[in-house]
């Protein structure tokens, strides 16, 4: 699966469970959170595979890097969103005592759909045709030190 069409997966299925201000809203927040992370590991991965040679079909490593950052602005408002979603969905008391989270959550959620938007829009930028692949440049001592720990 493309970055794109994996960014318009978790687009979609987001969507598709929203988010309620009760048991199942909070489960569907934190299961948000799990698909947005993990799409952003996968952008990170895919950026850091990009710097080795040349890989053809994967957009360049920036804007791989540009999309990670706006996936990590989309994790962190729904992480923001949890507090309020937490207090309004305990007692009828608390909801009332707590309208002030209601605008805070939807503003949270908002944040994080311009921020997957842009993440998508990162990915629609044109890319320049795949050069043939070189040979990548000798990483400095530092990671040459932490590629050899890795491995």
């Amino acid at each position: 699966m493309s970055p794109r069409h994996a960014v318009d997966a978790v687009a979609a299925d987001i969507r598709d469970h929203p988010i309620t201000v009760d048991g199942t809203g909070l489960f569907n927040a934190t299961r948000h959170i799990g698909l947005l992370c993990h799409l952003t590991s996968r952008m990170t991965a895919d950026a850091e595979y990009q710097l080795a040679p040349n890989i053809a079909g994967l957009p360049p490593a920036e804007i791989l890097g540009r999309t990670a950052g706006h996936l990590g602005r989309a994790i962190a408002h729904y992480t923001q969103a949890l507090t309020p979603l937490i207090t309004l969905t305990t007692t009828v008391q608390h909801k009332l005592d707590s309208l002030d989270h209601h605008s805070r959550l939807l503003a949270h959620f908002d944040d994080a759909g311009r921020a997957l938007t842009a993440a998508r829009t990162a990915l629609e930028a044109p890319q320049p045709p795949a050069a043939p692949s070189a040979p990548a440049p000798a990483p400095s001592a530092p990671l040459a030190r932490a590629a050899r720990r890795r491995a």
